[in-house]
C-alpha cells in the first residue's frame, strides 16, 4: 500500500491528545512497518524521524497561530499517486480533489454533544464541514468504542466502516522516584506540599468547578498541607476558576502552573498523591492512562469512554455528583491498601496498550478501508 498522511498536528498541535496521536502514530508507523510505502505532509521544523519507506512532502507553514485555521486548508496533493489519503485531525483539511479512498480519524463528536465547551473557531469549522468531510471519506478511524457508536448514531454512518484503534500513554510515562519527582518539582515549580494532579485543559468539559467544589468538603485534617495541582494553559475560564476557588475559601489550595512541558508531566504524576479526571465527556481521555502508566491511582468519571478505557483500574464517579467525588478523594487519602491495589492494577491496565498495536490496528484499517 502507498498511504499518504496529513502530519501537521503532530507538529502544530503536540501536547494535545490530536497531537499526541499524529506524532506517535506516524512514529510507530515508521518503527514498525517497513512493507507499506508512506507519504507524510509536515512542517519543515518537525522532529519526527522516520524510515526509508517514508517520503516527505513539506507543507506551507501558516502565520495564524490558531490550529484549526491552519489545518482546514488543505495539502496540495494532485500530483502525488496514493491508495489511501489519511487525515488525523477529526478530518479537518480533507482534500476533494483526488481520487483514491479517504479516511479520517474523528476522534469524538464533542462540538456537537457540549458545543458550549470548544472554541468558536472550532465549533464553526466542526459544523459547517463535517457534513461534508463524512460524505468525503471512506471509512472513519476512532479511539474507543464508545465513540464509534457515538459517531454511527449520530451521521447514520456504516458500522462496519468505522475502526477502533485505542490510544496508549507514551513511553516517557513510567514509575520514576517519587522523592525526586517531589524535589525537583519544589526547584522548578514551588510546590512544597502534597497535592491531588488534574491534567488536561480548560475546557468546562474537564469539570475543573467540580473538582475544587469535592475539595472544598474534604475534612480539614485532610486538607491540611494539600494543594489541588491544576496543569494547562490557562484558557478563557481561568478567572471564573480562580473567582470559585475564592468563593470556596481554598484559593490558598489551588496551583494552577500555566502550561507544563510535556518532559515535566511524568514527574507530576510520579509526585501527586492521585490524579482526579472527572470529566463530562471524552472520546478516549488519555490522562488516566499516563498516570497508571506512571504508578498513580485515579480518580475518573463513570461516563463515556472513560470506563472503558481505565476498565477496574480506578474509582469511577459520576462527575455530576460532587460528594461522591469527594469521598472518593477521601477514600485514596485515608486507605492505603486501597491505594496499592489502585497501583497495581493501574500498571497492568496501562501496559495493555501501546502504541505499536494502536499502528498495527491502524495498517488493518487501511486495508480494510482500501478493500471497500
Amino acid at each position: 500500500m502507498k498511504i499518504g498522511i496529513d502530519g501537521r498536528a503532530a507538529k502544530w498541535y503536540r501536547g494535545t491528545g490530536i497531537g499526541t496521536y499524529a506524532y506517535q502514530l506516524i512514529t510507530n508507523l515508521s518503527k514498525y512497518d517497513d512493507s507499506n510505502q508512506y507519504l507524510t505532509f509536515i512542517p519543515k521544523d518537525s522532529d519526527l524521524k522516520l524510515g526509508d519507506n517514508f517520503s516527505i512532502e513539506y507543507t506551507i507553514d501558516s502565520s495564524n497561530n490558531n490550529f484549526w485555521d491552519n489545518v482546514k486548508v488543505p495539502n496540495l496533493l494532485d500530483n502525488f499517486n496514493m491508495e489511501l489519503y489519511h487525515v488525523p485531525q477529526n478530518g479537518v483539511g480533507l482534500s476533494d480533489n483526488i481520487n483514491c479512498p479517504k479516511t479520517i480519524t474523528l476522534h469524538d463528536i464533542i462540538p456537537l454533544r457540549m458545543p458550549e465547551t470548544v472554541s468558536d473557531r472550532y465549533l464553526r469549522i466542526f459544523n459547517e464541514e463535517m457534513p461534508s468531510i463524512l460524505n468525503n471519506c471512506d471509512g472513519i478511524i476512532t479511539v474507543s468504542e464508545f465513540s464509534k457508536l457515538d459517531i454511527a448514531n449520530e451521521f447514520n454512518f456504516p458500522l462496519e466502516k468505522i475502526f477502533v484503534t485505542p490510544l496508549a500513554a507514551e513511553d516517557i510515562y513510567k514509575p520514576i522516584n517519587r522523592f525526586y519527582c517531589k524535589n525537583v518539582i519544589k526547584d522548578k515549580y514551588r510546590i512544597t506540599d502534597n497535592f491531588i494532579l488534574y491534567v488536561g485543559g480548560y475546557s468546562p468539559r474537564k469539570n475543573i468547578i467540580g473538582i475544587m467544589e469535592a475539595f472544598s468538603l474534604l475534612n480539614n485534617n485532610l486538607k491540611k498541607d494539600l494543594k489541588i495541582v491544576i496543569t494547562g494553559k490557562k484558557g478563557l475560564s481561568y478567572e471564573r476558576y480562580r473567582n470559585r476557588a475564592i468563593e470556596l475559601g481554598i484559593i490558598d489550595s489551588v496551583i494552577f502552573t500555566d502550561f507544563v512541558p510535556l518532559e515535566d508531566l511524568p514527574l507530576f504524576y510520579n509526585a501527586c498523591e492521585f490524579l482526579i479526571y472527572p470529566s463530562f465527556y471524552e472520546g478516549f481521555g488519555l490522562p488516566p492512562l499516563e498516570a497508571m502508566a506512571c504508578g498513580t491511582p485515579v480518580i475518573a468519571s463513570n461516563v463515556t469512554s472513560v470506563p472503558e478505557v481505565c476498565k477496574n483500574s480506578a474509582i469511577l464517579v459520576n462527575p455530576n455528583d460532587v460528594n461522591e467525588l469527594s469521598y472518593s478523594m477521601e477514600r485514596v487519602l485515608t486507605d492505603s491498601f486501597l491505594k496499592l491495589t489502585m497501583i497495581e492494577r493501574g500498571l497492568i491496565t496501562s501496559s495493555k496498550y501501546s502504541w505499536k498495536n494502536t499502528a498495527l490496528n491502524t495498517i488493518e484499517a487501511y486495508k480494510n478501508i482500501i478493500d471497500f
